[in-house]
């Protein structure tokens, strides 16, 4: 992937509606409790949408798909795809690919240019402040998807073809850029600054180092997901929240992760706040799970 492949904008799901709308009456393949923000578009979009367990997805992707969408990390349990076999599926049936790269950009390593379409929103793991959004879209696909959304920042020279007709699109990904929240970039741009000096591989090996930390201290097997999602009634989001540690409660789950901005004294913190805590069966996917500051 080059610059020339992606464009900028402030959400997901209006990179989403865009590709949703060009193909109005596609047949998509998703998962099943998948992250609206990814299935929604296609929903209000007419297309038909399929849903299946993850652990399905490429196996059931036929000559009757259009198109695949799938989260590479789930955001309620942190679960990851198999994108490989998404990739493989895709490409002997034809069937177009989008993934949501939200919950795995900044942790997890990810060749965009393997897929037809690549969203990722800034203020997860890219540590961003929200406003910020990003979508990879291969040449191969460009021309299917419109820029229904097309505004002065999607021209070929946004500062001098900012007034009036004819149409004077980017010829690249520049075309679905929207304009940007400009004070939220300014902060983008300091934080993928740090990113840069620090491999994607390494942080994914810290994450993944303090996540199965919590693992095991709680008595789980070792996962493959910086996001540890536990199944539990007995208000340990609330034990946490008290112990000074941040973690998200989803669909019933203590959700938390484990980032760069993380060491042991948070995982041990945490497992102090969980001690003699009961839970259910836990995925293989910390999130938030940092110490105040």
């Amino acid at each position: 992937m080059t610059p020339a492949d992606v464009a900028i904008g402030h959400q997901v799901s209006p990179f989403v509606g865009l590709v949703a709308a060009s193909l109005p009456r596609a047949n998509v393949l998703a998962v099943e409790g998948d992250l609206i923000s990814l299935l929604f578009p296609f929903l209000t979009a007419g297309c038909a949408v399929r849903t299946v367990a993850l652990d399905r997805l490429a196996e059931i992707v036929d000559s009757s798909t259009d198109l695949i969408a799938v989260s590479a990390v789930q955001s309620a349990d942190g679960r990851l795809a198999d994108l490989d076999a998404v990739a493989a599926a895709a490409s002997v049936h034809g069937a177009l690919t989008v993934i949501d790269a939200t919950q795995a950009c900044g942790w997890l390593p990810l060749d965009a240019s393997r897929f037809d379409v690549v969203v990722a929103g800034g203020y997860k793991w890219i540590c961003h402040p929200r406003g910020t959004a990003f979508m990879t879209v291969s040449p191969s696909v460009r021309e299917r998807i419109r820029p229904h959304a097309a505004g002065w920042y999607a021209g070929e020279h946004p500062w001098e073809t900012c007034y009036g007709a004819p149409l004077r699109l980017a010829s690249d990904s520049r075309r679905f850029d929207a304009s940007p929240a400009w004070f939220s970039w300014h902060a983008a741009a300091a934080a993928l600054a740090l990113f840069e000096t620090v491999v994607v591989e390494g942080i994914h090996d810290h994450d993944l180092t303090l996540a199965n930390r919590l693992r095991a201290g709680l008595g789980l097997e070792p996962g493959d997901s910086a996001i540890v999602s536990l199944a539990t009634t007995d208000g340990a989001g609330e034990r946490l929240a008290r112990t000074g540690v941040r973690a998200s409660v989803r669909v019933g789950r203590v959700r938390l992760s484990a980032h760069l901005y993380n060491d042991e004294r948070d995982v041990d913190l945490a497992l102090e706040a969980l001690r003699g805590t009961a839970f259910g069966t836990a995925t293989a996917g910390v999130t938030g799970a940092a110490r105040k500051r």
